[in-house]
């Protein structure tokens, strides 16, 4: 994360909204000596922003590593990006630079018991499910039970009880008005990354 505190101004509700809404995102448990290990994850995170709930593979090593209790965890969700050229300020003796927004949701990971494993797929598919109405949904029991119970041996459940939410909006907002809007209008136009357009509409509004 950025450590300008210029880019840290969102209120708590709003990065969580962000994080909710985005729904995906790369989980990181930290190795004694070696590197984290991460796993790329839809999750679902809870009305009150308390707890994360995900699923992983069996085979994860991250799950392999829960087996002995509750890890340290880090869900680092990722929104738009895009280069940031000088030249675009307007103004002398600027360098190049990268904006973006992201969100890390921190706490403690651990494995839930496999009983409550249907009960969380049903409640992540009806989530993504109704982003596509008015598509009749998808549910669990258009599965034959044969595939639904080989499909869930594969899997854990696993929640995430967060300790702390923090988040980078880094949208040149320690730039004077007139450079960030210049900027903007060339990123709208010529900006690469991830959606440079979605960022260049959020510079305009910082």
């Amino acid at each position: 994360m950025h450590p300008n505190p210029a880019f840290h101004t969102a209120e708590a509700a709003e990065n969580r909204a962000f994080a909710r809404d985005r729904g995906f995102g790369i989980l990181a448990v930290g190795e004694d000596g070696a590197a984290p290990l991460l796993s790329h994850v839809p999750f679902l995170l809870s009305d009150d922003g308390t707890q994360v709930d995900l699923h992983l593979v069996r085979s994860n090593p991250i799950a392999r590593a829960l087996r002995s209790g509750p890890r340290p965890a880090r869900i680092a969700v990722s929104g738009p990006d895009s280069y940031v050229s000088p030249d675009w300020y307007g103004l002398d003796d600027q360098v190049p630079t990268w904006n973006y927004i992201a969100v890390h949701i921190t706490g403690a990971l651990s494995l839930l018991p496999d009983d409550q494993l249907h009960d969380m797929l049903t409640r992540q598919s009806s989530a993504y499910e109704e982003r596509l109405a008015p598509k009749p949904p998808w549910t669990l029991d258009k599965m034959t039970p044969e595939a639904l119970e080989k499909l869930k041996r594969m899997i854990l459940p696993a929640r995430l009880q967060i300790s702390q939410v923090n988040g980078t909006w880094k949208l040149n907002q320690n730039k004077p008005e007139d450079a960030r809007l210049s900027a903007a209008d060339h990123m709208d136009a010529y900006g690469f990354g991830t959606d440079p357009q979605l960022l260049a509409a959020l510079m305009r509004g910082a």
